[in-house]
């Protein structure tokens, strides 16, 4: 099969084994594939990745020297089912897929994988139970928003905001912006977001967001004495993910608010733990989602709760890859979401 492969500091077309589903896994023919933040980062940072994973104690560590087909928002069509594998849902079925599989030392997430490559490639194997039908009426393209899309609806359920509360977003890139839709369609009343872009300031707003701040000009945490918000009615979504930002949530969060850290910093931190401590404040971290928060996100994107209409900028082939990283990489690009579509060249 033809797949995107990372190899050293490059992105390649070529052709690799295809994959071959185990018991209780399926595989899909990939049909598009978004790119993720993630990607980017063991794309341009592998060997810190590989030093992260040992000091968290991982079992499936990546090596930045062996070639990875990146990918893990996936939609596909169901090609075949593994030896004694219960046929879950019909073969040639469109679905999106909870990238993960199962290997010797548990589940691994598909496309940060060498066993398992991702969605960058023809076809991809899943867990058979990951698998959850797409509504018709969506492009492959928005079905497989369905991922990154639930990480924004699990740090809101994990914050666990009312319809009264106000959420204050900090950066609105991709993670941003799926915080700020899943706030919306879960009716929190006042949703603030923060961001030096414009660009993005303005797909914050079409996103759900009530107000957005150029920090540049005034401090998103000036907000509170106008919103009269109770302290625990307030949420800190820091969605930046560099160091020095959870910090500047510490230091503007009013008293008994919450923060909620999303953003996914590689490197170590510091932070002043008696001024959390003295305002009592709630610190939590969000990462990944759960199978139902997955499919209720699919179900947001399908009845319209979820506006993708301007969040896929960019819909590319095999050979794009390597300078859509890049482009990525840059500051002010002005893309969204990319999605690759590695059936075709």
């Amino acid at each position: 099969m033809k797949a995107v492969v990372r190899r050293g500091s490059r992105l390649v077309s070529e052709e690799i084994p295809a994959p071959r589903p185990g018991p209780g896994q399926v595989l899909l023919r990939t049909l598009a594939c978004g790119v993720c933040g993630s990607d980017l980062h063991a794309f341009s940072h592998g060997q810190a990745l590989a030093e992260l994973g040992r000091r968290v104690g991982a079992k499936n560590i990546l090596d930045p020297d062996r070639d990875l087909v990146f990918g893990h928002e996936i939609c596909g069509v169901v090609a075949e089912y593994g030896p004694g594998t219960e046929a879950v849902l019909p073969v040639g079925t469109r679905v999106v897929a909870f990238p993960r599989a199962t290997g010797p030392n548990g589940l691994e997430t598909v496309g940060l994988s060498h066993r398992f490559p991702g969605g960058y490639a023809e076809q991809v194997c899943v867990d058979a139970a990951m698998l959850v039908p797409v509504p018709d009426g969506l492009s492959d393209a928005e079905a497989a928003m369905t991922e990154p899309f639930a990480v924004g609806a699990h740090a809101v359920a994990r914050a666990g905001l009312g319809h009264d509360g106000v959420a204050l977003v900090i950066g609105c890139g991709p993670v941003g912006l799926a915080v700020i839709a899943a706030l919306a369609a879960e009716g929190v009343g006042t949703i603030v977001a923060s961001d030096f872009s414009p660009a993005r300031r303005e797909m914050a707003i079409a996103m759900g967001a009530h107000r957005a701040i150029d920090p540049a000009t005034e401090s998103p945490f000036a907000q509170w004495p106008a919103l009269g918000v109770p302290p625990r009615d307030a949420v800190i979504f820091e969605c930046v993910g560099v160091p020095g930002m959870i910090q500047q949530a510490i230091a503007g969060a009013s008293a008994g608010a919450q923060i909620m850290v999303v953003g996914v910093c590689l490197t170590d931190d510091v932070i002043l733990p008696y001024q959390a401590l003295s305002k009592e404040l709630r610190i939590g971290f969000s990462a990944a989602y759960t199978m139902d928060e997955f499919r209720e996100t699919l179900a947001r994107i399908a009845d319209g709760r979820i506006d993708l209409s301007r969040v896929v900028t960019d819909v590319i082939g095999r050979s794009q890859a390597e300078a859509t990283f890049a482009e990525l990489s840059g500051r002010d690009h002005g893309q969204v979401k990319v999605v690759i579509e590695p059936w075709r060249e």
